[in-house]
């Protein structure tokens, strides 16, 4: 399986938003470029390699005109030496100093070197995209039970305000009965009031007709004797 197939594969079982998604290619992409051009070149500025696309001669001179004196296979990694025209000149891994053409050496290691790297590279990422896969599946985990506590208090509240309702209603529907059996009471002693009232005023009434009544015929009795 190629590295690209292997990425996509990577990639397609692990769920990412889109966001999430775009952040990692554009984070994967820079960490690629970086593992494609390797810090030890730049601290070795004179090694080369010998271009991906062929397998060269190499001459004993730096012109066409030089005898070939053997070839160089792709990937191969050389020193350079010198250059001079075209052609650059370069020892190999077995000591010998050659002549090749500049346009077939690369500053950057041929795919046979860089592949290890790329797929330790690989692998470095997925154990980290495997972190951050079950970290993300914790935290979810952890607010999908504080989501199911939460409701659980608000269903326990609603019953709670359920329940109050109810006894608020029973309660004001006893302050009105009561409030009605207060009035009753109100007028019924009011009604008492009024006839106590009436029975005293009736009685004082009846002692002013009487009292004057016998004092008349005392009078008159008096007088006859």
């Amino acid at each position: 399986m190629s590295l690209s197939h292997h990425l996509v594969a990577l990639l397609s079982r692990i769920s990412w938003s889109a966001t999430q998604r775009r952040a990692f290619s554009a984070g994967l992409m820079g960490t690629l470029l970086a593992v494609i051009t390797p810090a030890h070149a730049q601290e070795a500025g004179n090694d080369r390699w010998v271009s991906d696309t062929l397998s060269t001669y190499v001459r004993s001179g730096p012109t066409d005109g030089y005898r070939i004196v053997g070839s160089l296979t792709s990937g191969q990694k050389v020193e350079l030496l010198d250059t001079s025209g075209d052609y650059s000149q370069v020892r190999g891994e077995n000591g010998d100093r050659v002549w090749i053409r500049s346009s077939d050496l690369q500053e950057v290691p041929g795919q046979a070197e860089r592949l290890p790297q790329l797929e330790q590279q690989v692998a470095e990422l997925s154990e980290e995209l495997k972190t951050i896969d079950d970290s993300w599946k914790t935290r979810v985990q952890g607010m999908q039970e504080t989501l199911d506590s939460r409701k659980t208090l608000i269903d326990e509240l609603e019953a709670r305000r359920l329940a109050l309702d109810e006894a608020l209603t029973a309660t004001e529907s006893e302050l009105r009965d009561a409030q009605a059996r207060l009035g009753d009471e109100n007028n019924q002693v009011l009604m008492r009031y009024m006839v106590y009232g009436g029975s005293i005023a009736g009685a004082g009434l009846l002692v002013g007709l009487i009292l004057p009544a016998m004092t008349r015929g005392r009078k008159r009795n008096d007088r006859w004797f």
